[in-house]
């Protein structure tokens, strides 16, 4: 029963979200972030139409012109594009036995669908209408049942099962990535390193890095590369893979590397560790997931700030917002923006700005998402007080957008002409 009156709910949501957006909605904006001045401005009115930013200027200038056009009042609150988080894993769950899901544990089909359905649904909730995911065959279905509106949830990308040193030689690598498009893959996922738990150390060598990368690129695919040791970082860099993760070990030199190449980094702030480490008895003993890899993300918290603090000094270095959430993270993904700007010393408005405009160029949809301008989609979120001071802010999530369709929040109102 449990399953199913959450999947009830989920389906009421799917139908409510489907039959908005057929005509124009006018959103009133008390105080709207543009993440490409870097400010926030008041008064603001949004005009959508067919899932797209149709018209951005004052309220009263706008509201004069479409008289009559049903009404979103924001005006008590703070607007501004949906979020993204571009590494997540949004299949993985606790299982019935409140441990990680895994395939020996006897969950069926169904209790794991549901499960990921629920995780898609918390991430729109918590403002992120666009997700990629790295890392599970499984992220194709639910991608195409949200893309299809049958399912609320964020955009997704993903780049189905990802490679790595059992992948095998160069030549096995470049037929992965020709697989891996093959079944609908968005982006190639890699991993050059072992896991933190581990580590860290390189895991495949240049040549296979070269053929990965190279391969992918051949065929228009981004490369989004696992890598903690520096060592890792540069032979991702030098092969022309598009974006490196998490880089505890990063060095001034290597991320100068980095940005000299037009390497994306993607490091992590907090949540990836803290959440391993609040839900402990929930993965211990299950593959990697030791004491000893326990303590070493224990150790990992302040190297990751660290790493941040020094990512964010060195010039020209593109960076996107990844949060790498997995099961007990989601829906919590803005948690790693409060750590940048409360631990990492980032400017609210740079961080926003991350998590919106930056992250959507990373993904190669910088002309689509992730600002509030005419002839992006209509990705818009609102919360509760102004995260341009007080970053905090972006936990109360009051209303959501994806496409014009209202998700969650204030359904538009007829207003008189």
């Amino acid at each position: 029963m449990k399953f199913l009156s959450r999947f009830a709910a989920l389906l009421l949501v799917a139908a409510t979200a489907g039959a908005q957006g057929a005509g124009p909605v006018l959103v009133h904006a008390g105080h709207m972030i543009d993440v490409t001045a870097g400010r926030i401005v008041p008064d603001r009115g949004v005009l959508v139409e067919g899932g797209k930013i149709r018209e951005v200027g004052s309220w009263s200038e706008i509201s004069a012109r479409a008289g009559g056009t049903p009404v979103v009042d924001l005006s008590r609150q703070t607007v501004l594009p949906g979020l993204i988080d571009v590494h997540t894993h949004i299949v993985w769950y606790f299982n019935r036995q409140g441990r990680l899901h895994t395939e020996k544990d006897g969950e069926t089909p169904a209790q794991a669908a549901l499960a990921a359905a629920g995780n898609a649904w918390a991430t729109l909730s918590g403002g992120f209408t666009t997700i990629q995911s790295v890392g599970a065959p499984e992220d194709k279905d639910l991608r195409d049942a949200i893309g299809r509106g049958e399912l609320p949830g964020p955009r997704i990308l993903t780049s189905l099962e990802p490679l790595d040193e059992s992948t095998g030689d160069a030549e096995k690598l470049r037929q992965a990535v020709r697989d891996r498009k093959a079944q609908g893959a968005d982006l190639i996922k890699i991993f050059a390193s072992k896991s933190i738990r581990d580590g860290g150390a390189p895991t495949l060598s240049p040549e296979q890095l070269d053929a990965a990368c190279g391969e992918a690129k051949s065929l228009g695919l981004r490369t989004l590369v696992h890598a903690h040791s520096a060592e890792s970082m540069r032979r991702a860099t030098l092969a022309g893979c598009t974006q490196i993760e998490h880089g505890i070990f990063a060095t001034r030199e290597i991320l100068t590397l980095m940005a000299e190449r037009g390497t994306i980094f993607d490091p992590q702030c907090s949540l990836i560790f803290r959440n391993y480490l609040e839900n402990k008895p929930k993965y211990l003993g299950i593959e990697n997931y030791t004491e000893a890899g326990f303590a070493a993300m224990e150790k990992a918290v302040p190297l990751a700030v660290a790493t941040l603090k020094l990512a964010l000094t060195v010039p020209n270095l593109k960076m996107a917002y990844g949060t790498d959430a997995v099961a007990g993270a989601h829906g919590r993904n803005v948690e790693d923006l409060i750590c940048r700007v409360r631990d990492a010393g980032e400017s609210p408005m740079h961080a926003i700005a991350t998590a919106t405009r930056d992250s959507a160029e990373s993904l190669g949809l910088g002309r689509e998402i992730g600002t509030i301008a005419p002839g992006y989609r209509a990705d818009l979120i609102a919360v509760e007080g102004d995260p341009s001071a007080d970053i905090a802010a972006l936990r109360r999530v009051v209303f959501v957008m994806k496409d014009g369709n209202v998700q969650r929040g204030i359904a538009p109102e007829e207003r008189a002409k």
